[in-house]
């Protein structure tokens, strides 16, 4: 069952790429009591390893992100305006007029750009670049404003959560959702062991998971994620990449990773065994963790299994909550197939 509490406390908490301490800390709070090792590596990955009721006859290890994409002060003018650099993919169309949080002081400021009645030509139409943007926090110098805030704060969208019958909307439901899904299995009495990894800097180039991946040495790897849906008006059929309310997304190939294709099979097999509703992320797009993850050491077989998000990088991202129960099934059944042996890694074939 969906823990809607849970989820709403993991992206409610801020943590953009390389300033996750505080979702780090509340994933510790709540698996503490039912983890049998937890350490926190030189980068900041949190490794947990769980004992199931059986050893692990392949060494899995499931990975999701702690990071969101934000904002970071680069500048600050004479007369206490905020200039700013993206952490992560941003849709610069989002970022008008939005409200954010400054700094650990959680300096309240909005984002603001050359007002339209002064503006002339192409100027009144086009998307203004992130060199024209500033925050302002009601500074009326830098002298004012470096009371409150310092040279690289992260900045951090503010948004609601918000739970309807069917839908999620919130931000940093990636991968926050998939943080999610890695506590609730850590709770689970398992039947076999597993290994987890809460990794750092995704949105940044993969790179907490690099570091994650060499220290687990796993056999095997489930990367939990968050995926572009595109099932919106003017977006024809064939390149909505995948949909809400259709179930967990299984991607066979994306810009970084070419994915198992006996694990894809076995993923669409527990899923029809156990009625879960899946699909086909029907694109070769983007990337995740699995980039770096499958060719840690000496290969490591590797599958991502994706929440179905519309308007992923925004601070009002929406998804399905089915899509929420049926991802958490699919995993815990996919994880449970996989340690328990039931594909043989290529290596211990020879």
């Amino acid at each position: 069952m969906l823990d809607i509490k849970l989820l709403e406390r993991l992206c409610k908490c801020d943590g953009i790429s390389g300033d996750e301490g505080k979702v780090r800390e509340l994933i510790i709070e709540e698996i503490k009591p039912y983890a049998d090792s937890i350490s926190v590596d030189n980068l900041g990955n949190l490794i947990v390893h769980k004992r199931g009721k059986n050893s692990a006859k392949s060494k899995l290890m499931l990975s999701a992100h702690m990071d969101e994409v934000g904002l970071m002060i680069t500048d600050i003018t004479s007369d206490g305006y905020l200039k700013f650099d993206e952490v992560g993919g941003i849709d610069r169309r989002v970022l008008l007029g939005k409200s954010v949080t400054v700094g650990k002081n959680r300096i309240n400021g909005v984002i603001g750009v050359k007002p339209i009645h002064l503006c002339k030509g192409e100027e009144t139409t086009r998307i203004p670049e992130l060199s024209e943007m500033y925050i302002d926090i009601g500074a009326d110098s830098k002298e004012e404003a470096l009371k409150h805030i310092k040279y690289g704060d992260s900045i951090n969208f503010v948004s609601d959560f918000t739970a309807t019958a069917d839908s999620i909307i919130s931000k940093a439901l990636d991968d926050r959702f998939g943080c999610l899904v890695l506590i609730e299995l850590i709770k689970s009495d398992l039947e076999y062991d597993m290994d987890f990894a809460f990794v750092v800097q995704e949105e940044v180039g993969l790179r907490g998971a690099k570091v994650a991946a060499f220290t687990v040495d796993p056999e095997f790897a489930l990367v939990i994620e968050t995926t572009t849906a595109a099932d919106v008006p003017e977006i024809d059929e064939n390149k909505q990449v995948c949909n809400l309310s259709d179930g967990a997304v299984i991607s066979v190939m994306d810009r970084r990773t070419i994915y198992d294709k006996e694990l894809i099979a076995l993923a669409f097999d527990c899923a029809e065994k156990s009625n879960i509703k899946a699909q086909y992320k029907r694109a070769v797009a983007g990337g995740n963790d699995a980039g770096v993850i499958h060719s840690s050491r000496s290969g490591v077989r590797t599958l991502a299994v994706s929440l179905p998000c519309r308007y992923l990088h925004s601070p009002n991202c929406v998804v399905n909550k089915q899509d929420c129960e049926n991802m958490l099934k699919l995993v815990s059944e996919l994880a449970e197939n996989i340690a328990g042996g039931r594909l043989i890694n290529k290596e211990n074939e020879r």
